[in-house]
């Protein structure tokens, strides 16, 4: 017998997807737990047995987001690949998942205001920044061993190429008909990875 459906989670997802909606179209600020209850149908008391705040919902979308990105990444096998190889596949597994999230821009960069008042926030982004940077460093670090990558910084590296990534979106968010994300993170990695080149013959 198969087992029965997590309603409950079921449920969850169906509000935070709603509220995904209200807050792209509203913001944090302005949109209300009404407006949430409105957009899923459900009433606002059945709301509240979920999420007992509007702040816990920001949470809760938050934490699907990363953990999204964060099974992604744990899923690679970067083991028998170049370290070069192994840094194009974990871009493109971001470059994967910013497509995805890209309607919810304007959520995501209302998280980064709310990183400066908003303990939880803060500690959120700390841990996604830390899953990004244990995943990426190694990888350099593996390249400067072999002999492929220059005697650098692997941290200092790790911060480039979150600076490539978490940039490109922040440009395209100033101006979407300037910057394409895929084709700007793609080139901007590129450039990361020529001057990493022990032997530069091209990456």
């Amino acid at each position: 017998m198969s087992p029965k459906p997590d309603v409950s989670e079921e449920r969850k997802d169906q509000i935070m997807n709603a509220a995904e909606e209200v807050f792209t179209r509203k913001g944090f600020d302005e949109a209300r737990m009404d407006d949430i209850a409105e957009e899923t149908g459900l009433s606002k008391g059945t709301l509240y047995l979920y999420f007992k705040s509007k702040d816990d919902l920001i949470t809760a979308i938050l934490d699907r987001i990363f953990q999204r990105e964060f099974k992604a990444f744990e899923n690679l096998d970067l083991s028998t690949l170049s370290a070069s190889e192994a840094v194009w596949l974990f871009t493109d597994t971001v470059i994967r998942d910013i497509q995805l999230i890209l309607r919810l821009m304007p959520i995501a960069y209302e998280f980064l205001a709310l990183a400066f008042r908003n303990k939880v926030v803060q500690t959120a982004l700390k841990l996604y920044v830390n899953r990004y940077m244990d995943i990426f460093i190694p990888i350099i670090e593996r390249g400067i061993e072999s002999g492929e990558f220059r005697q650098v910084d692997p941290k200092e590296v790790g911060i480039a190429g979150g600076a490539i990534m978490e940039g490109t979106i922040l440009l395209w968010v100033y101006d979407n008909s300037l910057v394409d994300p895929e084709k700007h993170i793609r080139s901007g990695m590129k450039l990361l990875l020529e001057g990493l080149q022990a032997n530069p013959q091209g990456v």
